[in-house]
């Protein structure tokens, strides 16, 4: 049975082997926005032209958006171009430059996929493993996760990498900043089961005290104690499952790549289960190959960081990539949400090469299971893109990592620019119907201004900005249809285009529920609402009644209010608009029937077709019985052995300031003080006052004694 050791006075550790790898720590201070680093030199760039590969993307980008607005501005330049006709043709053009980049980018990804083609990295995905010669520390982040299955999925990996011959280049680190005592006990009975089950491994455990920064703040902590022991970091999330075959190939790929400081595989979403999940997982895996490898072909040596399933040089990393926190109240300042941006645009600065290998495999992760938790997630996601705001900025920064900003703010920004743009033209067509058109304005003139419409190029419009959205599906289609193994995997053509034809028409539903979500939260977040730090629901998606109805209202009633005001102009105007009032009118019943087990015939992938062997066993370790749960402090008092190894882990009492005093501690000890007994102490804790008691033995060992 493993231990649980005192690393330090701040945490809780515990290793496998009874002892935590010898510290090694390595300096890691907050970067400047306003300074350049001293650059260590440009990074070399994948293959030649690069330049006329981003001059391609830029002109496809530039021609498909002149074409489109001067289009746009004939339709409305009938009789004069008014204020808000002029701001209509003002969002087209902005929104339209948005779909029109997306698409140019999808179409070179289209191209490459078609020559076998794709990572930004020369790196063989079949034949022998190359030996390795470097240390490489696999962490795995956790906050409030189920215990049970994060370690399924941990020894999974585990047991891949073993498979490898090559288990002696990796040590294994769960770094928690888990904040329910519950959930704390929970882990570390779940990691000592671990350590048993894969015997003398190199597996430790960290628990965090205090989890300032979160998830970049739990990372950086543990370079600056142990980072100077390895050269490699693999950063994995709570639902993350990588291939050892993959991670030995990606730390290979480093190790020959001495100018590349992160290396991005492209996760593809498993086990999903609900429509919404299905849909996502579909989507994910036909058209994510052709977008991720499109964007590889011209960001080259400039990529981008996802935040996990990516293996980053810790000392690239640790000399450039320290977030500083940003000046100001929450939720622009603080702590930088979406740190992984920013980790890879400083690296950047700096010379290093940040790279993309899409076509690598074997890297895999979940999905929230309805629309309601992705936008959950979507929520805190869109605060940290616009925090952004504040590092566009930043000095020397390469242009192209200012794009990524760019890029993930108006995923955000185009939301509410939507909705702005169908509000203004159903008023226009309101001021149109109800407000007497002045034929005769003032002043001389020989004719009249005789209101006039042309449908043929509203049309016209229409169809383009919607071959914009639909034709790169179709585009991920015939790549499909060229690969006979992959086609047969997913269920054959046919079932693959049904499957196509039923995910446009379904995202077409929830789009405009999403668009009413995204401007919600842009909103909120200008008036200066907080997002917070939630658990992402991982589980089946079934919602609650009375959950529907209180978050699709909103949604619902903008579908309410847009019918009925286009209705109000005509009846064709109502057929023109249904594709965004369907999906707002029947957000309620499209939000339950999403969140259900359905279409499991229709939407299959490869991964269901013939799963991985570390999907399979992660999920038959994760569906295998799991250890009776009980409240923290019961758990402790009935498995004595757990105790001892917890009351061994936590750091001697220190003398503090008199004045610095745990609220929560000391409210603790008096509740307990005030205790008969030990169900009557822990009914009275608060799950801040138990945390904080599972911190101190004295007290922790008092209350257990009643």
């Amino acid at each position: 049975m493993g231990a649980i050791v005192t690393s330090s006075n701040t945490d809780v550790a515990i290793a496998a082997d009874g002892f935590l790898p010898q510290e090694s720590p390595l300096a890691m201070s907050a970067a400047d926005l306003g300074r350049p680093p001293r650059a260590m030199g440009k990074p070399v760039s994948v293959g030649t032209g690069m330049v006329m590969r981003r001059a391609f993307v830029l002109l496809v980008t530039a021609a498909l958006t002149g074409a489109g607005a001067y289009v746009m501005y004939l339709v409305v330049k009938v009789g004069g171009v008014t204020i808000m006709e002029g701001m209509v043709l003002a969002l087209f053009v902005a929104l339209l430059a948005w779909v029109a980049f997306s698409f140019a980018s999808a179409l070179a990804g289209f191209f490459v996929l078609l020559r076998r083609k794709g990572n930004a990295l020369p790196i063989r995905d079949d034949g022998p493993l190359p030996p390795l010669a470097s240390r490489t520390a696999v962490l795995l982040p956790t906050y409030n996760e189920n215990p049970h299955q994060l370690m399924a999925r941990l020894r999974a990996i585990y047991e891949s990498i073993e498979a490898t011959g090559q288990a002696e280049s990796f040590d294994w680190f769960v770094l928690s900043d888990t904040r329910d005592p519950d959930i704390w006990i929970a882990e570390e009975q779940a990691f000592l089961e671990l350590c048993d089950a894969c015997g003398a491994g190199r597996l430790y455990y960290r628990h965090r005290a205090d989890n300032i920064a979160r998830k970049s703040g739990n990372i950086g902590e543990w370079i600056t104690r142990f980072g100077g022991a390895y050269q490699f970091m693999i950063v994995l999330d709570a639902d993350s499952l990588m291939s050892g075959d993959t991670m030995v190939r990606m730390v290979h790929a480093m190790e020959s790549n001495p100018q590349a400081a992160l290396l991005q595989t492209l996760p593809v979403i498993v086990n999903a289960r609900s429509l919404f999940s299905r849909l996502q997982q579909f989507a994910g895996r036909l058209y994510g190959p052709m977008i991720a490898a499109g964007v590889a072909w011209w960001h080259g040596s400039e990529g981008n960081y996802w935040g996990h399933n990516a293996i980053i040089r810790i000392q690239a990393f640790a000399e450039q990539a320290g977030l500083p926190e940003l000046s100001g109240r929450k939720p622009f300042g603080g702590h930088i949400l979406s740190h992984d941006f920013v980790e890879a645009a400083l690296m950047r600065r700096a010379g290093w090469g940040i790279y993309m290998a899409p076509m690598l495999g074997g890297s895999f992760e979940e999905v929230p299971p309805s629309l309601l938790d992705f936008a959950a997630r979507d929520r805190r996601w869109c605060q940290g893109n616009l925090q952004h705001l504040a590092v566009l900025t930043t000095r020397r920064l390469h242009w192209i990592s200012r794009l990524h900003f760019m890029t993930g703010i108006g995923s955000y920004i185009t939301a509410p620019l939507w909705l702005s743009f169908l509000v203004l033209g159903i008023l226009i067509s309101l001021q149109a119907r109800f407000i007497r058109p002045e034929y005769f304005p003032k002043g001389f003139s020989l004719f009249p201004n005789w209101p006039a419409q042309d449908p043929v190029l509203s049309a016209w419009v229409f169809g383009l900005t919607m071959a914009l959205l639909i034709v790169p599906k179709l585009l991920g289609f015939l790549l499909l249809l060229t690969r006979r193994d992959v086609r047969r995997q997913f269920g054959g053509g046919f079932r693959a285009f049904a499957g196509v034809i039923a995910e446009v028409l379904i995202s077409a539903m929830i789009a405009p529920v999403m668009m009413v979500f995204q401007s919600i939260a842009v909103v909120e977040i200008l008036l200066g609402r907080d997002a917070g730090w939630q658990t992402q629901r991982r589980d089946d998606g079934e919602v609650e009644c009375r959950e529907l109805y209180r978050k699709y209202g909103v949604p619902t009633a903008c579908g309410v209010a847009m019918a009925a005001s286009a209705y109000a102009v005509s009846f064709p105007l109502l057929l023109w608009m249904s594709p965004v009032i369907v999906g707002l009118l029947f957000a309620i019943p499209i939000g339950a029937w999403t969140a259900k087990p359905e279409m499991r015939a229709l939407f299959v992938t490869p991964e269901e077709v013939k799963p991985p062997h570390v999907l399979v066993r992660a999920n038959e370790l994760a569906s295998s019985p799991a250890s009776a749960s009980s409240p923290a402090l019961a758990t402790l008092r009935q498995d004595t052995g757990l105790l001892h190894r917890h009351l061994s882990s936590l750091p001697p009492a220190r003398r503090g300031d008199p004045g610095d005093i745990d609220l929560h501690l000391a409210v603790a000890r008096a509740r307990i003080e005030a205790s008969d007994s030990f169900d009557e102490a822990v009914g009275h804790l608060t799950p801040r006052e138990t945390l904080a008691v599972l911190g101190d033995a004295a007290l922790l060992a008092g209350v257990l004694a009643k």
